[in-house]
């Protein structure tokens, strides 16, 4: 018999369609079809100046948008061969791992939510709440803030940053603890999660699989750690590794990184540097306020950043950050002018979801519901 799921279906989470064979309520074969969110995100950010590019780009993982804003502007700022300010790195990394801990949250609250453990959902969305007020505090956005620019930050955090965020470290151990006791150790949780979906080191090295998705089959690869960038060497934390890689595993891993998200954050709130949070090059940043009401020069400065932009040595780049669903890298090619010649995404999703017919294969129809979840895709960056 052959079924058709999606692509409008709530247990795909996203526009995906899945085309199974089935022997009785067992899937003997499984076809994924993707391409129904193509958005030409990669080439309209071809289309506009290097700053404005951001504004794309931070939509293709609508669940972590700042992830998408570190590492393409990494990557330009190697290109122009330019270093941000210890205090924008730190801002960065701080906010980069609240980030993670939000598009956690949400994969926890939709995955218990399929499984029919509802009031993790209201648990998780609350906990998200309060990292997405830190979001508009600073930025003015919830959802997508664009905040990372090229050589800094778009602004400096605002007077009542620090105190927002201390506050949510604090309650964090306690909020966490509360969703571990309704899950961790819940039988009928177990029994739906536990030795389903299993992927081997072999298998998830093989796919191309990076992030929770392969670290839950005892793969220690994490970027933050063999390519550490903006100022992650710095940081003391562990990355949580899996025995299994069933779903249970995916869990669990993602349960303790949200745990050393936090402790990262906690590091970079209490270590914060003063100074600059973008660099001081008039051609790069656009000058204060004030100097623009009293000085010809930054005057011109600031007219032309905003109305050409500026111009990037030619030369081509690729820029990797470890996202919350894994590696996703940009590779971003210059020929000299104000505006990407070629910009092109590893998206991290690309490659779990393309696994999804391979590790559902001879599970229960039911079990398949368990097994997308637990790979949290998202196809905002699988079809860019």
């Amino acid at each position: 018999m052959t079924v058709s799921v999606g692509p409008h279906h709530p247990s795909t989470h996203g526009v995906l369609r899945l085309i199974l064979e089935l022997d009785g309520e067992t899937i003997t074969d499984a076809e994924a079809e993707i391409g129904f969110l193509h958005t030409g995100i990669e080439k309209h950010a071809e289309h506009l100046t290097w700053q404005q590019a951001i504004t794309v780009l931070d939509r293709m993982d609508y669940l972590s948008p700042l992830s998408n804003n570190l590492g393409y502007v990494l990557a330009v700022e190697k290109l122009l061969g330019v270093e941000p300010p210890r205090r924008a790195q730190y801002v960065r990394v701080l906010l980069t791992e609240l980030q993670r801990i939000a598009s956690h949250l949400v994969w926890l609250a939709t995955h218990a939510l399929d499984l029919g453990a509802q009031s993790i959902y209201f648990y998780g969305f609350d906990m998200r709440e309060g990292i997405l007020d830190i979001f508009e505090e600073v930025s003015g956005a919830r959802m997508n803030p664009s905040y990372f620019r090229v050589g800094g930050l778009a602004q400096d955090v605002t007077p009542g940053f620090v105190r927002m965020v201390d506050a949510y470290l604090r309650a964090f151990p306690r909020r966490m603890g509360e969703l571990r006791a309704i899950l961790d150790e819940n039988p009928i949780w177990l029994a739906r999660v536990r030795r389903t979906g299993a992927v081997t080191p072999e298998q998830a090295l093989a796919w191309g699989l990076t992030g929770p998705n392969l670290r839950a089959c005892g793969v220690g690869y994490d970027v933050r750690k063999a390519f550490p960038y903006s100022a992650y060497q710095e940081f003391d934390f562990e990355v949580p590794l899996g025995e299994h890689g069933d779903v249970y595993d995916r869990y669990l891993v993602r349960m303790a990184e949200m745990e050393q998200s936090a402790r990262i954050a906690r590091q970079a709130l209490d270590g914060l540097p003063e100074g600059r949070y973008r660099v001081e090059d008039p051609k790069l940043s656009l000058p204060p306020k004030e100097e623009v009401r009293r000085s010809m020069e930054a005057l011109i400065h600031h007219f032309k950043l905003v109305s050409y932009g500026f111009d990037v040595p030619a030369g081509e780049v690729y820029q990797a950050v470890e996202s919350p669903r894994g590696e996703i890298g940009f590779y971003v090619v210059s020929d000299g002018g104000n505006r990407p010649m070629r910009v092109r995404v590893r998206p991290p999703s690309f490659y779990n979801t393309q696994a999804i017919p391979l590790i559902i294969r001879g599970h229960l129809v039911a079990d398949m519901v368990a097994i997308i979840a637990s790979i949290d895709p998202v196809f905002g960056e699988v079809d860019r």
